[in-house]
C-alpha cells in the first residue's frame, strides 16, 4: 500500500463510479486482417483511427474526426459504428434508446469516407432497429415498426420488404421479448452471402397474453403493455421466410414440427442457410439445411440431438468454407465439447476431456485451426486454446491463470486478449495467432494506482462442503483478520443454471462493494451450488425439474460448514442475492431459518409460475406437468418458517422478473403474520439503475447489513 488508506464509501463506488476500469472502445478488425480501428482521442479530437496490429508505434490513420460530424447544425452523438464490406462507408448508430436487455432503437447515419459526406439512413422512418450493410455494401437493411426495410445506396430508394408488422401482433426480422431474453437474440434476419436474399423470422404473437407495467410521475400513471408468455402459456408462432429482393418475392420455408427457431446463419461460401429448431421441452434440437434447389427453397434436416433433460442454445456454430460442414458444441458425452457435423449427417468429436468448452473464437481454415475458450483449468478459470480440425495439436494461447478471452482479427492472424483475475483489473493486449503478446493496449494503470490508496483484501478461492459434494467458493477476509476473533459472514449468491459467480476474474464495482463490507468487519463469501456451470452436464443438470431444492440444500449446508470455522460467528450469517439469487436468498431465509440471521432479496422470483416459459420450462417443464416442482420450492409457500430479518427490493417496472413476484410474497408474509422490510424503486427495471438509484440501493443494503447482521 502507499502508506495511507483512503475511506471507501458506497458513493465512491456507485455515485462517483471511481472504480470503473477502461476498455478498448470501438475495437474493429479491418478486412485486410493487418489493421484494426478503434475510437480514440488524437490531438484532443474524438476520432475513429486505423492502427497496425504488428506495431504499436505505427502512426494511426485518422479515418473520421467524429467531433466534426454535424447534422442540422448539431454534433452527432455516436454510440457505435460499422463499415461496409470494402470499408469505403460507415454506418453510425446514434441516439440509442434501450428497449429491453438487448433490443434498442437508434437513428442511423451513413458516412462516405471517399467524399466525406454524411446522410441520414431514412428520415421518413425513424428511429430504426438493427441496421446492417449487405455483404456487397450496396444496400442497408433495417427494421421500422416491426417491418423489415431495405435501402439501395446507389439509387437512394427505400422499400419495405414486409408490410404486416404491428406492435404486439406481428414482428418481422426482430424477436419477441422471450426470445430476446432467453435465446439471446434480438435481430432475427440475415443477408445471404450474394446480397440477393434476406432470411428472416416472423413472429405472430397475437395469441400471447399481455403483461402491464405502470409508470409513475404524471397525474395519471401510464401503462405499458407487452407480450410475455409465462410458464405453460401460449408462445408466439414463429416462421422463417426468405425474401428475394430482385424478384420482390417472399418464400415461407417449411420446417415440419417445432416450437422454437433460436438460430439462423448463412454459409459464407454458398447460399445455404443453417437453421436450428427446438421442441417445447427443449430436449430435441434439429439442424436444417435450407438451399435453393430446382427453383424452390427447401429445408432438409441433417442432424438431430436429444437429451433426457434439456439442450442449451448458444452461438457455437461455425460453417466451414466447403459449404458442407459445421462446427458445434454439445454436452452429449457429459462435458461440452466441439464436434464437426457434415450435411450428410457424419459427426466427429474434436475436443475431449473432463472439462467444458465455453465458446468459439473462430477458425483459420488455411491452417486447419479452431480457436476456442474453455474451463480446462477448472470451473473458476477461462483460457484460450487452439486445436486442429482432426483433434490434434491442442495448444494453450493464454498462460495466465484467471479469465482470458480473445477477439480475433479477420483472417485470424491476431487477437485482442482481455485478461483479469479476481484481484486484478482487466488488461487488454494484442497477440499473434500463437498467443505471443505484441503489446498492451490498455492496462488500467490509473485504476490500479487508485486501488493502492485503499486497504483492500485479496479474494481467495477454496472449496466448501455442500449437501453432497465440495462446492467452489471464494472468501474475502478483513485486512486486520485475526483467527482468534469471531466474524459475521455475508454470503453473496446467484446459484442459477448457466451463471457462475465464483470466477477468477475482476468483478468491478461488486468487488469494491464487498471490500466495503470487509472493511466494516464482515467476511464476504460466494458459493456456486449444484446446477451451475463448467463442472460437466451431470452437475449442471442435477437441478432439473426442481429448481431451488438442491441449491438451497447446498447453501444451507455450506453456511453451516462456515459456521464451524473457528473464526466465524455462526449466529451472524447473512445471505444476499439478485434475481435467481433473490429466489435463493428467499428460500434460505425461510427453509434455512435456523442458519441465516438475515436475508436480502433483490428482484426475486418467488414462484416459477410467474416467470417466462422458455427459461422456466427448459428446467421445469410446465406447471401442469410438474406442479410439485413449481410449488415445493416456491418461497411463497415457506414464509411461515421465517425467523430472521428479511429485506425485499424490487423495481416496479421490471419487465423480466415481474413486480408481481414481490407483491405475492408480501401477501404471503402478511397472511403468515411475519414482519419484514420492503423497498420499491418506481419506474425501474430488473437492473435497478439510472440517476442516483444504484447509489441509493447499495447504501440501503449496506446500512441494513450493519443494523441486522
Amino acid at each position: 500500500f502507499s502508506g495511507f488508506s483512503q475511506e471507501l464509501t458506497v458513493e465512491k463506488i456507485w455515485k462517483e463510479y471511481a472504480f470503473f476500469g477502461k476498455g478498448v472502445q470501438g475495437f474493429r478488425s479491418m478486412k485486410d486482417g493487418e489493421r484494426y480501428t478503434k475510437r480514440t482521442d488524437i490531438n484532443n479530437k474524438d476520432c475513429i483511427a486505423a492502427f497496425r496490429y504488428a506495431s504499436q508505434s505505427s502512426t494511426p490513420e485518422i479515418l473520421v474526426d467524429l467531433s466534426s460530424l454535424l447534422w442540422n447544425g448539431q454534433k452527432l452523438k455516436i454510440d457505435d459504428y460499422e463499415f461496409n464490406s470494402d470499408e469505403t462507408k460507415i454506418l453510425f448508430t446514434t441516439e440509442t434508446e434501450s428497449i429491453y436487455r438487448r433490443s434498442f432503437k437508434a437513428n442511423y447515419f451513413l458516412y462516405d469516407l471517399k467524399s466525406n459526406t454524411l446522410s441520414s439512413l431514412d428520415e421518413m422512418h425513424q428511429p430504426q432497429m438493427y441496421a446492417n450493410y449487405s455483404p456487397d455494401g450496396t444496400k442497408v437493411s433495417y427494421l421500422f415498426e416491426n417491418n423489415l426495410y431495405c435501402k439501395d445506396l446507389n439509387s437512394g430508394l427505400v422499400r419495405p420488404i414486409t408490410t404486416d408488422g404491428e406492435r404486439n401482433k406481428i414482428i418481422n426480422g426482430g424477436t419477441d421479448w422471450v426470445y430476446e431474453e432467453e435465446f439471446s437474440i434480438a435481430q432475427a434476419y440475415s443477408w445471404s452471402p450474394d446480397s440477393k436474399t434476406i432470411a428472416f423470422l416472423r413472429f405472430d404473437e397475437s395469441k400471447v397474453k399481455e403483461f402491464n407495467l405502470t409508470y409513475y410521475g404524471e397525474l395519471y400513471p401510464s401503462l405499458y403493455n407487452y407480450k410475455y408468455p409465462k410458464a405453460g402459456e401460449d408462445n408466439s408462432k414463429v416462421e422463417v421466410y426468405i425474401a428475394e429482393l430482385a424478384k420482390d418475392k417472399i418464400y415461407k420455408i417449411e420446417l415440419g414440427e417445432y416450437e422454437y427457431i433460436p438460430r439462423l446463419k448463412w454459409s459464407n461460401t454458398n447460399n445455404t442457410l443453417v437453421l436450428q429448431t427446438l421442441n417445447r421441452y427443449q430436449n430435441h434440437l434439429k439442424y436444417h439445411q435450407v438451399s435453393f434447389v430446382n427453383n424452390l427453397w427447401k429445408s432438409e434436416i441433417f442432424f438431430e440431438e436429444k437429451s433426457k433433460t434439456y439442450i442449451d442454445i448458444d452461438d457455437n456454430l461455425l460453417i466451414l468454407k466447403d459449404g458442407k460442414t459445421i462446427l458445434r458444441t454439445s454436452e452429449a458425452n457429459g462435458f461440452n465439447h466441439i464436434y464437426s457435423v457434415k450435411f450428410s449427417g457424419e459427426t466427429k468429436q474434436i475436443t475431449k476431456g473432463n472439462w467444458d468448452v465455453i465458446e468459439f473464437s473462430g477458425i483459420d481454415e488455411s491452417k486447419g485451426l479452431i480457436f476456442y475458450s474453455s474451463a480446462e483449468k477448472g470451473a473458476i478459470h477461462k483460457g484460450v486454446y487452439s486445436i486442429k480440425l482432426d483433434g490434434t495439436a491442442k495448444k494453450a494461447l493464454t498462460n495466465e491463470t484467471g479469465s482470458n478471452s480473445a477477439d480475433f482479427s479477420i483472417g485470424m492472424k491476431y487477437f485482442l486478449k482481455t485478461y483479469s483475475n479476481a484481484n486484478t483489473p482487466p488488461v487488454f493486449s494484442l497477440c499473434d495467432q500463437k498467443g505471443k503478446e505484441l503489446y498492451v493496449l490498455e492496462d488500467n494503470k490509473d485504476l490500479r494506482s487508485k486501488l493502492k490508496n485503499y486497504t483492500l483484501s485479496n479474494k481467495e478461492f477454496f472449496q466448501v462442503q455442500g449437501a453432497t459434494e465440495k462446492l467452489n467458493a471464494w472468501m474475502i477476509k478483513p485486512a486486520n483478520f485475526s483467527p482468534e476473533k469471531k466474524y459475521p459472514v455475508y454470503i453473496n449468491i446467484y446459484g442459477g443454471p448457466g451463471s457462475n459467480i465464483v470466477s477468477d476474474r475482476w468483478d468491478g464495482a461488486n468487488y469494491m462493494y464487498h471490500q466495503l463490507l470487509v472493511q466494516a468487519g464482515y467476511i464476504v463469501v460466494s458459493i456456486d451450488p449444484r446446477g451451475t456451470m463448467y463442472r460437466g452436464a451431470d452437475f449442471k443438470k442435477s437441478t432439473y425439474l426442481q429448481l431451488g431444492k438442491l441449491e438451497t440444500e447446498d447453501f444451507i449446508k455450506a453456511a453451516q460448514e462456515l459456521g464451524q470455522m473457528d473464526f466465524v460467528d455462526k449466529n451472524r450469517i447473512g445471505i444476499q442475492g439478485w434475481s435467481y439469487g433473490g429466489f435463493m436468498s428467499s428460500l434460505c431465509i425461510t427453509k434455512g431459518a435456523e442458519t441465516f440471521k438475515m436475508g436480502i432479496a433483490v428482484a426475486p422470483v418467488t414462484s416459477w409460475r410467474y416467470y417466462d416459459n422458455i427459461y422456466t420450462e427448459r428446467f421445469m417443464r410446465t406447471p401442469e406437468e410438474n406442479a410439485a416442482g413449481y410449488d415445493d420450492n416456491s418461497p411463497i409457500n415457506h414464509v411461515n418458517l421465517l425467523k430472521g430479518k428479511y429485506l425485499l427490493i424490487h423495481g416496479s417496472t421490471d419487465d423480466n422478473v415481474h413486480y408481481q413476484n414481490t407483491m405475492d410474497m408480501v401477501n404471503a408474509l402478511v397472511k403468515a403474520d411475519k414482519q419484514f422490510d420492503l423497498f420499491i424503486y418506481p419506474n425501474k427495471n430488473h437492473g435497478i439503475y439510472g440517476g442516483n438509484t444504484r447509489n441509493h440501493l447499495f447504501k440501503m443494503m449496506f446500512n441494513y447489513t450493519l443494523q441486522n447482521l
